[in-house]
This record gives C-alpha cells, structure tokens and sequence, in this order.
C-alpha cells in the first residue's frame, strides 16, 4: 500500500539532502528496506532528472559472507564497488534491519578485515560524492526506543522530515563560537576534560549527510585530550552492545579504558594505532529527538548531547587522525541525565543542555520545532 510519508521523504532526500541535478547519477542503497521506499526514491530522483542506481542488501547474508571473509574475495567485491562509486555524484543509504546485532557473532578479525578492504569505498564516498545515510524504521527499533511500532514509525517520520533550514542561524553562531574557540572544557557526572580545537574548522550538520540531522562537529588538536569522559547512552558497534563506558585520555590518547564489555572494547580501541586517538567533537541539538536507542544515527543527535569519537577524523574537519574506526560514543548533559556544562575558553557556553549566549539560543529545543 503507497504511503505518502515515502514520497515526502523520498523528496527531502534528493532536493535538500543530496541537491541531485539533472543527468546527474545518484546511487541508491537499499538495506532490507520496503520496495515501496525504494521505488520512491528512483522516482525523485528521476523527478530531478538524475539518473538513479540501486542495490539491495540483506543483513543476513552480508552476516553469512562476514564470516568466511577472505582477502582476495574482498579485493574483488571492492574494487567493483569503488569503480561504481566514481561513476556518480551522489548516494543514498536507506538502512533497515530486523536484528542490530546481527553480525556481533563475526570474529573480530574478520570485521577487521571487512573494514579494512571497505575503507577506500567509504572514503571515495564522503570525499567526493554528495551523501546521504538514514535508518528506517523497525519493530526492533522500536523496541530499543521504547515505543510502540506504529508510535515509532509517526516518530521516526515527524523526525525525519522536519525543517532543517530552522536550524542554519544558531548552527552558523555555533560554528563561528567553535572556530573562535582554543580550549573547550567538558564536566559532568563522570566526565572531566579538557582539549583545544583551536585552527580546526567547524562543519554544520542540517540534514545534507545524515537524516536526522543537528549537530555542529570539528576535532580536537590530536594530543590535546586530558581527563576522563563517561558515557551515559549505550551503544551498539561492530554487532556488539556496549555500556557505561569510560575513556581516560593522557595527551590525546585513551590510556585506560572500562564498560560492560571492556575486553571487546579494548579490542576494538587496538585496531590500530589511531582507534585510541578521538577524529570527532560534536554538540548535538536535534529536538525531536532526546533519549538514546542504541541506533547513532538518531543517538548523535540528541538534544543536549556531545559525542566524543575515537578513530578517524573527517577530512573537512580534520586532525591528522587516521583509523578505520570511527565510533560515536554519546554523553547526555541534560539534567533528566545528571546535567553537565560545556566551556569554550572559559565561557559557559551550555548547561544542562541548554544553550546561554544569545546568538546560539536559537539552537534550543522551543526555538527548533
């Protein structure tokens, strides 16, 4: 049965996320997602005058391929998808799925290696093409929000398709207040550090590469980081859940790190020499969107949240840090999740998840929906 949400969607995702021109090419990856949503979005695009491109994924059959992963075969299926990747100017990823862990019984060094070998893919791609990467909504999914399916589903519409261009004045206030700023100073309960960003440029998110979308993220100076963070939203990575982790940094470098799964996490942390170095800062001030589900691309933009990330910095934003791990870990400091205060060079700039200075109140819940 056609549901106009898809259309609306679909629409938000070529004009405004990917801005798809006529002739242009536009690759379509659909992971275990309704062929009705798949067929709205060739449809956009072909509204647009591109030229879409689609393939479909199932999770347990790229589970089935992960676990008897081998060098040569990834070469082969990389190359391939490198070579498609250079023949378009655009992608987007509707992601679905009926089990998010699906893959956490993969052997580590099988993720490893899968990573490794997808790498130069994933670089092409948020590089050199105009992307865009959303989930879509589940039963399972609403089970980990808490929700009911069909309440999920109004939530996860209501989210997704809400008025980005709302948040452009406050985003630029935040970007200029970061690009000003030397040392940032982040407290909390169990959370105590301190790092400078001083010459790194700050990007705004408003729904171009990620829907949901509302953060403003750079990177610390690589050896910067001092002190201690708690996260206070679980997280789900390579299959694996993961809670209550806390990260101790001595210049720049995660020297100790504990959760409920600390023997997985330090093995992940290990991957390679920049896994222990954090390639991301944000604050996030999605208003829709205010308690974690395990799914990050709805997590990082959290009302009131900041995510701290080890492994590789983006290229627009950039530290020096190479890894192919890049893991959102996300704090809440509203007070409903113990509070906490963000300082730029002295400034409080926001306390329990509510922005101070005049210019960047426009980022506050009241002023977003």
């Amino acid at each position: 049965m056609h549901d106009p949400r898809y259309d609306k969607l679909a629409r938000l995702l070529v004009s405004h996320s990917t801005r798809l021109q006529k002739d242009e090419k536009v690759l379509i990856d659909a992971f275990e997602i309704p062929d009705e949503m798949t067929i709205a979005l060739i449809r956009a695009a072909r509204d647009a005058g591109a030229v879409p491109l689609v393939q479909t994924h199932h999770a347990r059959i790229s589970r089935e391929m992960a676990l008897g992963a081998q060098e040569e075969q990834l070469d082969i299926t990389n190359a391939l998808q490198l070579a498609q990747m250079k023949k378009v100017e655009a992608y987007i990823a509707v992601r679905g799925g009926h089990n998010i862990t699906e893959m956490s019984d993969v052997p580590a060094e099988k993720m490893k290696l899968v990573g490794k070998k997808l790498k130069p893919v994933l670089d092409w791609r948020v590089k050199k093409t105009r992307w865009c990467v959303l989930r879509w909504p589940s039963s399972s999914m609403a089970q980990q929000a808490g929700m009911s399916t069909e309440q999920f589903e109004n939530f996860y519409f209501d989210v997704c398709t809400l008025d980005y261009s709302k948040m452009i004045p406050g985003m630029k206030a935040l970007k200029d207040a970061m690009e000003k700023t030397d040392r940032v100073e982040l407290k909390g309960p169990g959370t105590d550090l301190t790092f400078s960003i001083k010459n790194i440029p700050a990007i705004t998110c408003g729904g171009t590469h990620n829907i949901p979308d509302g953060e403003v993220f750079t990177a610390p100076v690589r050896n910067s980081v001092q002190g201690v963070v708690t996260y206070n939203a679980g997280t789900i990575y390579q299959g694996t859940a993961f809670d209550n982790i806390r990260l101790e940094f001595k210049d720049g470098k995660v020297v100790d790190a504990t959760g409920n799964n600390t023997a997985k996490l330090n093995e992940i942390l290990n991957s390679d020499a920049g896994a222990r170095f954090i390639g991301e800062f944000a604050i996030a001030f999605n208003p829709y969107v205010l308690h974690p589900m395990r799914d990050i691309l709805f997590d990082e933009k959290i009302s009131g949240s900041f995510h701290f990330t080890p492994g590789q910095a983006y290229e627009q934003a950039d530290n020096g840090n190479r890894s192919q791990v890049h893991w959102d870990m996300v704090n809440i400091q509203r007070e409903d999740y113990g509070g906490g205060t963000i300082h730029f060079d002295g400034k409080l700039i926001r306390e329990n998840g509510i922005f101070l200075p005049k210019a960047l109140q426009a980022l506050n819940p009241e002023r977003l929906k």
